[in-house]
């Protein structure tokens, strides 16, 4: 295969991987940072990629450090960073699962029709932002992510209840529950998609797993109008 006739693509959930087709290319820690870095802010000048990813060096051996990287960057078989006066960019044919997600979320989140409601489920199911990396910069858009995916999958929950599709409705709740385990409308999700099947005692056990959780973690109870929901049915 000519990996330069090939679309690249960049791989920041779950694991760092750069490839070209099903081929993946090594890439040095420096020239990663420096391609995570423009994959989730799209562009940025030299001095802020500089300084933001070798805070702890002077300015001229940040500067330095950042040719390097962008030097090793443009060995490889096609361009990957646009170098335009003292602003760097991801190259615009480079394919990031970053933005596919940001881009199914927000469409999700603003009710937009879902072609595929399936493939966005899919889509909403990756792993982390590069798990493992501590930076700062990193740590913020892990954040920023986790709580666009969060609000995306209520929204597809809610859709997909609505349509009738019990079984994928339930994915995406649980999905969410898995990301963030306290938070209710998780949990108001899953509870709704057993009273839609008739699971009464599913709705029951779910809804009091979480009352104990939420107990034992924090001290609180469920709002009052999730317990309401569950009792209504129980007495219905």
């Amino acid at each position: 295969m000519d990996a330069t006739l090939t679309v690249p693509a960049l791989r920041l959930l779950g694991r760092f991987q750069l490839s070209y087709g099903p081929q993946a290319v090594d890439v040095t820690a420096a020239g990663q940072r420096v391609l995570a870095f423009l994959g989730l802010r799209s562009r940025a000048t030299r001095s802020v990629v500089a300084g933001t990813l070798w805070p702890e060096v002077t300015e001229e051996r940040a500067q330095g450090s950042l040719r390097t990287a962008l030097w090793r960057l443009g060995r490889g078989p096609g361009r990957l960073v646009d170098c335009r006066h003292d602003t760097l960019a991801l190259a615009a044919d480079v394919h990031t699962d970053v933005r596919a997600l940001t881009s199914t979320a927000l469409s999700l989140v603003d009710s937009s029709p879902a072609a595929d409601e399936s493939a966005a489920l899919g889509a909403l199911c990756g792993g982390d932002l590069l798990p493992g990396w501590d930076e700062d910069w990193v740590a913020l858009e892990r954040e920023r992510l986790r709580q666009l995916r969060l609000h995306a999958l209520d929204s597809l929950a809610a859709r997909l209840l609505a349509q009738g599709q019990h079984a994928l409705a339930l994915e995406a709740a649980l999905e969410s529950v898995r990301i963030e385990p306290l938070r209710e409308s998780a949990h108001r999700a899953v509870v709704s998609v057993h009273l839609a099947e008739h699971n009464v005692a599913e709705a029951v056990r779910h809804f009091e797993a979480f009352r104990r959780l939420l107990r034992k973690e924090l001290g609180v109870q469920p709002s009052a109008g999730f317990a309401a929901m569950v009792q209504h049915r129980c007495h219905a």
